[in-house]
């Protein structure tokens, strides 16, 4: 290992003393605290000092790292199907947005319930992508036969069904249950 990859908080792996924390980086060596509490100089070049955590290598890369922290979480959202509140508001139809859902309970006397349209749908939104990736993994599922996904299938598609009450809050039917 070059000590030009070692970096401080590193972990990594010698094969006399074991695992342990890079404190130091000095031009030709490292100080390391090992995990048996002892803290050694070592020369990484000449050591076989090995990285003890994967590494990842982004050569060539010509762009700032928060722009690759902000694309690496948004691609990890898009593919959890999460959706950001205000992209979930944007499928909320017009007539909808900043409106109230009001419940008058049975007892005149107990106060109402309001809630503002755009975080119910919101919720509604949630459920239906927790579902879709309920129904992903389902499928993708290793240990379950094909009987055993067609049957937890027809409880999402019930679960669907139910839902189906709150289509006329979606501007676009393609994003409807």
């Amino acid at each position: 290992m070059k000590v030009e990859s070692i970096h401080i908080g590193q972990r990594v792996k010698h094969p006399q003393y074991g695992a342990g924390t890079v404190k130091a980086v000095n031009e030709h060596t490292a100080d390391i605290r090992f995990d048996d509490g002892a803290q050694r100089t070592v020369a990484p070049d000449t050591s076989r000092l090995e990285p003890a955590e994967a590494q990842a290598e982004l050569a060539g890369l010509t762009l700032p790292l928060t722009t690759l922290i902000k694309q690496t979480v948004a691609a990890t959202v898009e593919g959890l199907g999460i959706e950001k509140p205000a992209g979930v508001l944007e499928g909320l139809a017009n007539r909808w947005q900043g409106g109230r859902f009001v419940l008058h309970p049975k007892d005149p006397a107990a106060p109402t319930k309001e809630v503002e349209l755009d975080v119910f749908f919101h919720k509604i939104v949630m459920v239906r992508n927790n579902l879709r990736v309920l129904e992903q993994k389902i499928n993708a599922h290793e240990k379950l036969s094909e009987a055993e996904k067609i049957e937890w299938q027809q409880y999402i598609t019930r679960c669907y069904g139910s839902l189906t009450t709150f289509n006329l809050l979606f501007k676009e039917k393609t994003d409807q249950f």
